[in-house]
């Protein structure tokens, strides 16, 4: 009987992607100047791993190339060969060529066989004990094509995160000559049922260019988890590839010590990576965990929110019971009450991830990015292991990447600019994360240069944009996020366009959470982002408008009052303002905003709540507060339809649906119709 091994071909290439991600980590933190042994040993055994498991699929020439590097690190590992710079650098790319032939081998495509070729003779020279060599077009495949094929298929709901497919494909054009064809999509509405936010449309492009597919790629960083994507080489040169040695300029700084903050040196030569890189996770991991679909995890956790509303619906019978006749009865729904609380806790754990995840990406990048800078630069990270929900790691990723090359390529200053200034030769980049106040809080700070709020201010003048003469300096800083908004001197491939701090800003308040700058000149600056742990439940504040029920969520409320005739101030027909201390707020009532029967109160004899989105306050009329709790989110698009004002949904006790309003929604409107 035969065994059909192509079922089991999705789990080794997922494993394998994790351990050449983990093999690169480790490479990164090989230290020339002390003993590697157990480092040494964590990348043999990733390479041989890989080895055997693409053998054992027919995978030859994953299995024959990667037998070349285990045998040189068996021999590092033994003692027979020394590490240095130019070594590290080898495996780097040897390391890239085996997530290029695992690419290859699960799409069937092709891959570059004379750049294999040329670093399998630089391992068995360094095996022989030359010098350490490198192919002088270690950066991939790319360097040797004459373009791009690229299939690119928005998701319907690209445009609501702010991204527009126009600009990329402008942006593409721009690194050569592009050939495009047009698709609809599949079951495409009628006019008359067209939403003007969703995308119905679909490229296959042809790009003629000399860029490589790192540049290409990168074009697409901000839509790349909401959209098919697929690039191919349209050829390959037949050009032969030598290999040349690779001296290092800079020593590697000795590792931290045990307890310490993780530091990752990052060197100067360093090449490009030609693929997207998978999750990553250590290769002791792979041990000790099982895989289950995420489909499977997220089912659980609606089965999961299904309990807790049907536990919720019991409860509040309960409450109607005489406890003397239905003692039994409602300790047990007590005690199922506490039961169900500890399995959603449980479930819900499940998605959680540690931030590693997206923390271990970034080593490689600032290596990379820093050699093609020409500047010294380390990486440091802490709080690695702080934990948020899956669904928000796999939308923070690009985000974080836009803000870490904009402090590398904005903030940290040359190698003489900073010995001039006083300052260490090499600039330091710190990741950090903590859990606070039932949020997670990261922040992306650098010692460089700091920003300048006399340049800020002028060229906010040129752009066209009033700033008061006493502006705080957080006002001053909040123009960063600007459209269009950039001080940089001139335009590389890595910045200066003026688009990104936008869409970071617009991203981040997407997943409910707030991004803060701060900066002192000189000494650097802080982006600070603090994000909810999950998207899957909220806390929120349960309220009454008229006879329905809605949440707010209750990371965005300031306060609530009940204001005095004298605090409420009309201005023209409709508008209303609150004054709240020394503030006034914009006044919205709900009851009539949402268009709900009946008349509605005055505003001195409603409650209002207090809400902040965006660094604006808005004052928010209703009827009642009916306490606090927490909610599943159901989402409205994929159950009913999109609905303007609203995030979401949940289902309560009584088996109600109540809206949940969203906040950032409510606010800029607000500031709209004051504007009007």
């Amino acid at each position: 009987m035969s065994i059909d091994l192509a079922r089991f071909h999705q789990a080794f290439f997922d494993e394998s992607f994790e351990r050449a991600d983990a093999m690169e980590q480790a490479l990164l933190r090989l230290d020339v100047q002390a003993d590697n042994g157990e480092v040494i040993h964590d990348i043999f055994r990733a390479a041989h791993s890989i080895k055997g498991g693409a053998a054992t699929f027919g995978f030859a020439a994953v299995a024959g190339f990667t037998h070349h590097l285990e045998t040189l690190l068996d021999s590092v590992r033994s003692g027979q060969r020394g590490v240095d710079a130019a070594l590290v650098e080898l495996m780097l790319r040897a390391a890239d060529h085996v997530r290029g032939l695992l690419v290859a081998a699960r799409d069937g495509g092709a891959c570059d066989e004379l750049l294999g070729a040329s670093l399998q003779a630089s391992l068995q020279a360094a095996l022989n004990g030359g010098p350490a060599t490198v192919a002088a077009q270690a950066a991939g495949p790319a360097q040797a094509t004459t373009g791009w094929t690229i299939r690119f298929v928005p998701r319907p709901d690209l445009f609501r995160s702010g991204n527009d497919p126009l600009r990329i494909l402008r942006e593409l054009a721009e690194l050569g000559t592009l050939h495009s064809e047009l698709e609809f999509a599949d079951g495409i509405p009628g006019f008359g049922a067209l939403d003007a936010e969703s995308c119905y449309l679909g490229w296959t492009l042809r790009l003629e260019t000399l860029a490589s597919e790192i540049e290409v790629r990168e074009l697409f960083a901000w839509v790349e988890d909401e959209c098919e994507l697929r690039i191919e080489p349209l050829a390959v040169a037949a050009a032969a590839v030598e290999p040349v040695a690779v001296v290092s300029e800079s020593a590697t700084p000795p590792a931290p010590a045990h307890g310490e903050d993780k530091v990752v040196p990052i060197g100067v030569a360093a090449p490009a990576r030609p693929q997207p890189q998978p999750q990553r996770s250590a290769v002791a991991a792979l041990e000790s965990s099982i895989r289950v679909s995420t489909n499977k995890i997220d089912g659980l956790i609606n089965l999961v929110g299904e309990l807790v509303i049907t536990q919720a619906s019991l409860s509040q019978y309960a409450q109607g019971l005489d406890p003397l006749g239905h003692e039994r009865l409602l300790s047990a729904v007590q005690q199922l009450e506490h039961t169900t609380r500890r399995l959603q806790e449980s479930v819900m754990s499940t998605r959680m991830l540690p931030i590693d995840a997206v923390f271990s990406r970034f080593p490689r990048m600032v290596h990379d990015l820093a050699t093609k800078l020409g500047k010294q630069v380390r990486l440091q990270t802490v709080g690695e292991g702080t934990e948020l929900d899956k669904s928000v790691i796999e939308r923070i990723g690009d985000p974080l990447t836009h803000l870490l090359r904009n402090a590398i390529d904005h903030g940290i200053e040359s190698t003489a600019d900073r010995v001039a200034a006083g300052k260490p030769a090499q600039g330091t980049v710190t990741l950090r994360a903590a859990h606070q106040a039932g949020q997670i809080v990261i922040d992306i700070a650098d010692d460089g240069r700091g920003l300048s709020r006399a340049r800020i201010l002028e060229k906010a003048l040129s752009n066209g944009i009033a700033v008061a003469d006493n502006a705080s300096d957080a006002d001053v800083w909040n123009l960063i996020f600007a459209p269009g908004f950039s001080t940089a001197s001139e335009v590389t491939d890595v910045s200066g366009r003026g688009v990104g701090m936008d869409v970071v800003k617009r991203n981040i308040l997407s997943l409910g959470g707030q991004v803060e700058l701060s900066s002192t000149e000189g000494q650097g600056a802080t982006v600070r982002i603090r994000l909810p742990l999950t998207l899957a439940i909220v806390d929120g504040m349960s309220v009454a408008v008229g006879e329905d029920t809605y949440i707010v969520p209750l990371s965005s409320v300031v306060e609530c009052l009940q204001p005095t005739v004298s605090q409420i101030k009309r201005i023209g027909v409709d508008a209303m303002l609150v004054a709240v201390r020394s503030e006034y707020l914009p006044l919205l009532d709900l009851h009539t905003l949402f268009g709900l029967p009946g008349a509605g109160r005055d505003a001195h004899e409603s409650i209002l709540v207090i809400v902040e989105a965006e660094g604006r306050k808005v004052a928010l009329q209703l009827d009642e507060l009916l306490g606090q709790q927490q909610v599943v989110i159901k989402s409205l698009e994929a159950n009913y339809r999109r609905l303007p004002l609203f995030s979401g949904a949940t289902i309560l006790g009584d088996g109600r649906v109540a809206l949940i309003l969203d906040i950032v929604e409510l606010v800029r409107g607000a500031g709209r119709a004051m504007a009007a």
